[in-house]
């Protein structure tokens, strides 16, 4: 009678996710690109092998940009990367405030 069954415990061990610094780095490009109306949703994955943050022009369509991090591609080419709507590797690298900077070029537009 008092045999106690314990809960099995949650599998948050094999997802990836992103850390709260690298969020804070994501998340910073996001708020200027959303206020020079270039983007307007975004959305989180955290898989087995892959945290992905995609940005959306709407709510609806597919995403513009993906931006990556696979732990399992940091001896190689890099853990991060960002991939545009066609599925191109648009940029790759270690550091993830070198990789954004791809993103970071459409906002800088000349001015009339």
């Amino acid at each position: 009678m008092n045999s106690l069954t314990p809960f099995p415990l949650p599998e948050r061990a094999d997802k990836v996710s992103f850390h709260r610094s690298e969020l804070g780095v994501i998340l910073s490009l996001y708020g200027r690109m959303v206020a020079a109306g270039e983007w307007r949703d975004y959305g989180i994955s955290s898989l087995r092998d892959v945290a992905i943050f995609s940005v959306f022009r709407r709510t609806a369509e597919h995403p513009l940009y993906r931006i990556e991090k696979r732990p399992k591609l940091r001896n190689r080419q890099g853990e991060y990367a960002v991939i545009g709507m066609d599925g191109q590797v648009l940029k790759r690298g270690h550091d993830l405030r070198t990789v954004l900077r791809v993103l970071e070029r459409k906002l800088i537009r000349a001015v009339d």
